[in-house]
């Protein structure tokens, strides 16, 4: 692993700091952190055995937007019966709930793209193995941002630099939670927190790496389709679907994701649901996206004015 410095702190659910800012991410911190855990690795649970979470995940997933990837309940029933066998640390309830009461958004995102994770893993990963190892991540990737602050993950205005920053910092906060609560930072959930803002062209954060794992990629597809086409606070309406699509088969045309999972949405959002290898991706892009989008907007530290784009303003990758 190459190693990271914190910009920010790593902090637990009840604000407890594990690692300060400036701290160097080595193998023997994580190491050291993860026997400092009490009782770590800590008990797992099937994900799904909570009620709550299983009715929640249920009803997202009849929601109009939805519907079209997921289907009826005789299509998605399979993928709740697979997903029965993701076991996830206790930690991650509390966080889950803090999430659900706190910031709908996050809560939401989490069972969907551990939904759309199994979904895609079933056709997508090589074996039955793999498959599991990637779902278990699902509810996981995003944990880290319990490291955020709430007002940061409900802004509604352009972000500063620095701001940008710190949401940036739930990858590596996650990777650090996870290998405290497992017991072993090297365990696949952890992976993928840290490492589902990557691409494969090497252009994603927070170590600029070129993905090269297939499972990661994956749960980068889901992660960002789910971040297109559902409610999130910076923008007035969300993603159509073909335009979510056309923005993910732009992605592939870049060489940041695979082609073979944008045939895989393309085939779930068609009425047949033809074989993923029959799907031909159009290079014609009609998607328009909505207006009134201030993701990708990022000010200087120092500009006063949140409502326009300040100097140098780059664009924040989803």
């Amino acid at each position: 692993m190459s190693d990271l410095t914190l910009r920010f702190p790593v902090t637990t659910l009840d604000n407890r700091e594990l690692l300060p800012e400036g701290t160097v991410v080595t193998d023997d911190v994580l190491r050291d952190l993860a026997r400092s855990s009490p009782g770590a690795p800590h008990r797992e649970l099937p994900f799904l055995e909570n009620d709550t979470i299983r009715k929640d995940l249920s009803a997202y997933m009849r929601q109009d937007v939805y519907r079209q990837i997921f289907g009826e309940e005789e299509e998605y029933g399979p993928v709740l019966s697979f997903m029965e066998q993701i076991m996830v640390p206790t930690p991650v309830f509390d966080i889950l709930f803090h999430f659900r009461g706190n910031e709908g958004y996050t809560y939401r995102h989490i069972l969907i793209v551990s939904a759309l994770t199994c979904l895609f893993g079933l056709s997508l990963a090589q074996n039955f193995r793999d498959v599991l190892l990637e779902a278990s991540a699902g509810p996981l990737h995003d944990l880290g941002k319990i490291s955020v602050p709430l007002e940061l993950l409900r802004i509604s205005k352009p972000l500063r630099r620095t701001e940008r920053a710190y949401l940036e910092h739930h990858a590596v906060a996650g990777f650090v939670l996870l290998g405290y609560y497992l017991g072993d930072s090297r365990k696949f959930p952890c992976v993928v927190a840290r490492d589902h803002h990557e691409r494969k062209d090497g252009s994603g954060y927070p170590r600029g790496i070129r993905l090269a794992d297939r499972l990661v990629e994956i749960v980068v597809a889901c992660d960002v389709y789910d971040a297109l086409i559902s409610p999130r606070p910076y923008r007035k309406r969300s993603y159509d679907n073909r335009t979510a699509i056309e923005e993910i088969t732009k992605m592939a045309e870049e060489g940041k994701i695979g082609w073979d999972i944008v045939q895989f949405l393309v085939s779930r959002n068609r009425k047949d649901r033809p074989p993923r290898e029959e799907c031909a991706v159009s290079e014609e892009k009609r998607g328009i996206p909505p207006e009134g989008n201030l993701y990708g907007i990022v000010l200087e530290d120092d500009d006063p004015v949140r409502n326009k784009p300040g100097p140098g303003g780059d664009k924040l990758l989803v």
